[in-house]
């Protein structure tokens, strides 16, 4: 029988650990996914200032991902080998400037060079951290801790959403700046005050966190190790690059999240312009209906992310949610006409794709260990984030052509569905033991 007070212990050390640094990491993915997707917010100015339509806009939120993918793996890489903090420092600063220079955008061309960039100089900020999380938390702790950081995402709205629509609305045209060039400039900044920030606040390792004492550290160690032995025991995880390229699981890993992030930007970049659809005209009020959404969703996937932990559980929860977004996304034509049923669609819709993002890494993280865990998450996030490019340019693209943005949110609920039917099918619950173990994909 276990100790009560050794659980105590580790408890005290794990939320120690939480408090340090998973709060400026939440802040760091705030910043990030404002700076993402506030192009969403200053396309209801910008298309007509100059004159484009949703098909290049679609195709611009899609450009970042190009050049996302792009850098990916290398950036993921150089992680691993000089650590967080200069990688933050890196793409932090790099990004905040690139999102300050989208406000002097004078084409589509323009647009589209600025959005590649600004995706090549975030490239790695994502799967950076769930692999500095790996260096921290053990499995069993990773969903509810991932679900936290996840949590910025929705924040991101709750804040982004009236603030977007506060600087859109209140400094339009004041000295001589349009309202989307206002929310480029102001929104840009914190990313790179928070870049420099990081060279000074995190640690790369708990070996060199002065603020962990000796027995702690040797703690966290212990808890890792127990992890990688687990894991070889049930199956060796691959050790070398060439072994995760090569890797079936890695590229079943990869499709299914392609799905996810599918959904994702489905969500992410489309909800100003679907509330806008219904009859919300008001950019001000579109701001305040979206922080609604994401204060709904931020309880929601903690809720989610705590009951997958709780029952050590993955597939279900992740693919649960997944057919919740792809349902909703399906009954959104029946809301046409009324606010409240489509914001009660984009509520759960936001809630489950986004729990089901962040309980999906804790299944890759799994079996990936030592050099396979930079290039494995790197790979699967790089080759995913491909279904971010295509989704924005397929609603945008469908939407010109059709009228109705409802075609393409259909043809994503599909294959969300198929990617969410393909992880039930080739990932195996998970085997019970003394020490529950995380589950672990199936496909070579």
């Amino acid at each position: 029988m276990q100790d009560p007070s050794a659980d105590s212990q580790e408890h005290v050390i794990y939320r120690k650990i939480a408090r340090r640094i998973i709060p400026f990491l939440f802040i760091c993915y705030v910043v990030n996914f404002i700076d993402r997707v506030n192009i969403g917010f200053a396309k209801l100015q910008f298309l007509q200032d100059l004159k484009l339509n949703d098909a290049v806009f679609g195709f611009a939120a899609g450009m970042f991902f190009i050049g996302y993918v792009v850098f990916e793996l290398p950036s993921n890489l150089l992680l691993a080998r000089i650590g967080v903090r200069k990688t933050l420092l890196r793409i932090m600063v790099l990004w905040g400037c690139l999102t300050v220079l989208l406000m002097f955008v004078q084409s589509a061309t323009m647009l589209y060079v600025l959005r590649f960039l600004l995706g090549a100089a975030e490239a790695g900020f994502f799967p950076g951290i769930i692999l500095y999380l790996t260096y921290w938390f053990p499995d069993q702790r990773r969903g509810r801790i991932t679900s936290l950081f996840i949590m910025a995402v929705p924040l991101a709205g709750v804040i982004g959403g009236p603030m977007s629509g506060w600087i859109m609305s209140h400094l339009h045209d004041a000295l001589g700046l349009r309202g989307w060039q206002w929310l480029f400039l102001i929104e840009g900044v914190p990313a790179i005050a928070l870049g420099v920030m990081a060279m000074f606040y995190l640690d790369d390792r708990p070996a060199n966190a002065g603020w962990l004492t000796i027995s702690e550290k040797n703690h966290i160690e212990a808890a890792l190790a127990a992890d990688r032995k687990r894991h070889s025991e049930l199956e060796a995880p691959p050790a070398r690059l060439r072994d995760v390229l090569c890797s079936g699981r890695t590229y079943l890993m990869s499709g299914i999240y392609f799905c996810v992030f599918m959904g994702l930007n489905a969500i992410g970049f489309w909800i100003p312009t679907l509330l806008r659809q219904v009859g919300v005209q008001q950019i001000s009020n579109i701001g305040w209906l979206s922080g609604a959404i994401s204060v709904c969703t931020a309880v929601g996937i903690v809720v989610i992310g705590h009951s997958s932990d709780r029952r050590m559980e993955r597939r279900w929860h992740v693919a649960g949610c997944g057919f919740a977004v792809a349902a909703s996304f399906l009954l959104l034509p029946l809301a046409s006409h009324s606010v409240p049923f489509t914001v009660a669609l984009l509520i759960v819709a936001s809630i489950c794709i986004y729990a089901a993002l962040s309980i999906f890494w804790t299944i890759p993280t799994a079996y990936l260990d030592g050099g396979a865990a930079a290039a494995g998450i790197a790979t699967i996030t790089a080759i995913g984030a491909l279904g971010g490019a295509l989704s924005p340019s397929l609603v945008g693209l469908l939407k010109t052509y059709t009228g109705s943005i409802y075609v393409g949110l259909a043809v994503i609920s599909v294959l969300l569905t198929i990617g969410m039917v393909v992880l039930l099918y080739t990932v195996p619950a998970a085997r019970r033991a003394n020490v529950p173990p995380a589950p672990q994909p199936a496909l070579r």
